[in-house]
């Protein structure tokens, strides 16, 4: 097998290390042919990857937040209108919204902290695909640049400062689809103006149409290059749409409900995302400078019933879970590359991270939309600074490791309008960690890791005396809820044209408290264990044809041996991606979402999911290309998701425990005509 040595250059600007380092790291990395690029010489960890524009444009997504479904192992999925965030399965975990899952976007964080809905809600429906450049992502608390929520994994997406062409896009689907786009980046002042507007509507296959409404935009503008330049970006977006949430089991199976109606169809919501940022990067033989700064302006309007009559026989138990913020923040890192001789460097790097949340959030009982009583408002302040200190060494081409440590301390200021639950709070973790990597082969490396972690508690936990609905008393949160992780990792390439990786790991959890939005208040969990073991495989047996293969399977548990709700077990994906064969082009992706326990002793269980995607497309020319996009095939009746809870319908006397199902959308398809210049 041949090794292919790019530029240093190159690659030092790709993964930010010195040109030096970068030629290092070029003797032991092997490229296969015709593949993705190779991870071998610069990832920590069996399970840290890069997806690049061309595998992502390849994918075959429904929603925008299923494009993190690049990150093997993660689900996406959606219990209700399209606007809302999705829900995010991961390493054993319900994610819920986000929580454990660190996701930024050019720098921004996307989880939203102390939030009306759930702890670190992710929305990531602003994305415009045509403009992201690159995701990378880790798994586990093994970087110590990484920070909060980042404890089962971490995705960051890049859009790009310049395309290779202007790009004009119209699509139309089933269900009251349709979206136009329009992007490009002329040369404008010594710099490069990129700019994208998307709009689109969509009503899904509900009974109750979602007529979700998407404006979105992005400008930016910037000079120089991705390791020695810098850029301002601004993004606006805003989304409204109706929602058909979890309906129960029990009214589908007597056929009161059909599988696309809704209990509720007043729910609903609307959401806008504002964002001004910055980033600034230097990078010399000796040393790498980068910054970045971000202000965003979010808000939410949200409307829900999941239990529809239990609470509220009369006017049903809808709430309204409205959210505004403005998050302000500041990144720097400095590295300084240190050689000693041809074969040994070295990268220290030190960091600091500072964030803060001013928060204006609230419960609220509502009929149709119209506010009938409060059950709580808050303002909220959460500040928070982090410093990180890492060192990266090689010594010879066989062995290689990082060591860091991350300290983080978080300010919680609440003011409620219940006095006994107003207060402000502090906590602070160190956070250590540790990657080996050795290399006996130019072709295969072998890591182990270990590292802290934790995720940040809603700022209402941490000072609350009473629960604000019942006014019971209520045992105050802490701050932060350290995390555990350790892991071994196999990454190879020794068999031409094919990529392999597997690791086994086990994350600890001290306290799995979360803050119950639809509730609001927090609700405690014990301490918990998972174990898992993941692979991840990719080949490329012909030219034109490449095929992926991820499979992952965790067992999770509180510690005092009882199973976790929700906690997904086993998940996979198969791809098959078919290029270069001429105008023509094409891919099929089945998806497995395997069943998960719904209660703790594990006596409901949901039900596995599996869909298959496909796509075909045609270039006619240089300049335009039709696609047309197929989402579940085989138009198979599964769940997106699966819940269960106690629930209570118009005309039951009582509330009943039982399944809440979400379904998939049936099959459907979507055709897009581009043109590019």
């Amino acid at each position: 097998m041949p090794t292919i040595r790019p530029l240093p250059c190159a690659l030092a600007a790709l993964f930010s290390v010195s040109p030096a380092l970068a030629d290092d790291l070029v003797l032991q990395r092997v490229l296969v042919e015709g593949s993705r690029l190779s991870q071998l010489g610069i990832a920590e960890s069996a399970n840290a990857g890069s997806v690049g524009q061309k595998e992502l444009a390849a994918r075959t997504t429904y929603r925008p937040g299923e494009m993190l479904e690049a990150m093997p192992g993660l689900i996406a999925s959606q219990h209700s209108g399209e606007g809302k965030a999705n829900q995010f399965y991961l390493r054993g975990f319900n994610l819920d919204h986000g929580t454990d899952l660190a996701t930024w976007v050019d720098g921004m964080p996307v989880n939203q902290r102390s939030h009306a809905h759930g702890q670190g809600w992710t929305d990531v429906n602003f994305l415009i695909p045509e403009v992201v450049g690159r995701l990378d992502y880790r798994k586990g608390p093994y970087a110590s640049h990484d920070g909060d929520f980042a404890a089962a994994g971490s995705a960051e997406i890049s859009y790009v400062n310049r395309l290779v062409k202007s790009v004009a896009g119209v699509t139309a689907g089933q269900h009251g689809f349709a979206r136009t786009v329009l992007a490009g980046s002329p040369d404008v002042a010594g710099g490069t103006l990129l700019y994208a507007l998307e709009l689109m509507n969509n009503d899904g296959p509900w009974t109750r149409p979602d007529d979700y409404r998407k404006r979105n935009g992005v400008l930016r503008y910037s000079r120089g290059y991705a390791n020695n330049g810098w850029s301002v970006t601004a993004m606006a977006y805003r989304g409204t749409w109706n929602a058909t949430d979890q309906i129960p089991l029990r009214a589908l199976e007597d056929g009161s409900l059909g599988r696309f109606d809704a209990v509720d169809g007043s729910s609903g919501g609307s959401a806008r995302r504002y964002s001004l940022s910055g980033n600034w990067r230097q990078s010399g033989t000796d040393s790498t400078s980068k910054a970045s700064a971000y202000v965003i302006r979010n808000q939410l309007d949200l409307y829900s019933n999941f239990t529809y009559f239990m609470n509220d026989p009369v006017n049903g138990d809808q709430f309204a879970q409205p959210d505004r913020r403005v998050t302000s923040g500041l990144d720097a890192a400095h590295t300084f590359h240190l050689h000693r001789g041809t074969r040994m460097a070295s990268d220290l790097t030190v960091g600091a991270r500072l964030q803060n949340d001013n928060i204006f959030n609230g419960l609220y009982d509502t009929r149709a939309r119209r506010r009938l009583a409060t059950t709580r408002e808050d303002h909220i302040v959460e500040t928070s600074g982090g410093l990180f200190v890492e060192s990266a060494m090689r010594w010879g081409e066989a062995l290689r490791g990082v060591a860091g440590v991350r300290v983080d301390r978080f300010r919680f200021d609440v003011e409620s309008d219940l006095a006994v639950n107003t207060g402000r709070a502090y906590d602070t973790q160190a956070s250590p960690s540790f990657s080996l990597i050795f290399a006996p082969l130019a072709s295969t490396e072998f890591y182990v890791n270990y590292g802290h972690g934790f995720h940040s508690n809603d700022a209402r936990g941490t000072v609350a005396s009473i629960d604000p609905k019942t006014r019971d008393p209520l045992e105050r949160a802490p701050g932060l809820a350290r995390a555990r992780g350790m892991e071994l990792g196999m990454r190879t390439e020794a068999v031409r044209k094919m990529q392999t990786a597997v690791s086994l790991y086990r994350l600890d959890f001290d306290s799995e408290l979360t803050y119950i939005g639809d509730a609001g208040t927090t609700e405690a969990g014990g301490a918990s264990r998972r174990y898992g073991v993941e692979l991840s495989h990719y080949w490329r047996p012909m030219k034109w044809l490449s095929v992926d293969f991820d499979a992952a399977y965790a067992r999770a548990r509180s510690r005092n041996g009882d199973h976790i709700p929700g906690a997904v077990e086993g998940v996979g994906q198969l791809a098959l991606t078919a290029d270069k064969l001429g105008p023509w082009s094409g891919a099929l992706r089945l998806r497995y979402f395997g069943p998960r326990p719904l209660v703790e002793d594990n006596s409901v269980r949901s039900s596995a999911s599996t869909t298959l995607n496909g796509r075909i497309g045609y270039k006619a020319g240089k300049d335009w290309q039709l696609e047309l996009e197929a989402f579940n095939l085989t138009n198979r009746r599964d769940s997106a998701i699966d819940y269960y809870y106690a629930s209570q319908l118009a005309g039951e006397p009582t509330a009943r425990d039982d399944i809440h199902l979400h379904p998939i959308e049936p099959r459907s398809l979507r055709l897009t005509l581009t043109r590019t210049w």
